[in-house]
């Protein structure tokens, strides 16, 4: 019984990632950022900026500016789907739509990488 459960498990999980990375595609197909995109985008990663540094300077906790768009949507799925274990980034995935993290995911790929600690 339990076998089975854990089955359906991965299953259930296999389309959730199959599904956010469609709905992730589709959404990097849709054109170019526009203004209201980027405030979107902007308004959701004043979420993340309480843990992860939006300057690109690493203190512990990576930073996700400059990160690639695509990887951060995989994460974010896997966050959202529990396959990758994180209490936190768990909730915080959990709130967002797909919609929303393709959002994020692409305002936080067009900020600067900074590479050198100041």
């Amino acid at each position: 019984m339990i076998a089975n459960g854990r089955a359906a498990s991965v299953a259930n999980l296999g389309c959730l990632v199959a599904l956010s990375i469609a709905a992730s595609v589709s959404a990097l197909a849709a054109g170019p950022v526009t203004a209201a995109d980027a405030a979107r985008g902007a308004r959701l990663a004043a979420i993340c900026a309480s843990c992860h540094r939006l300057d690109g300077r690493d203190k512990g906790i990576p930073s996700i500016a400059g990160m690639d768009q695509k990887q951060l949507v995989v994460s974010m799925a896997a966050f959202k789907s529990g396959a990758r274990a994180s209490q936190i980034m768990h909730a915080v995935a959990l709130m967002l739509s797909d919609e929303e993290i393709a959002t994020l995911a692409n305002y936080l790929a067009a900020l600067p990488r900074e590479t050198k600690v100041r």
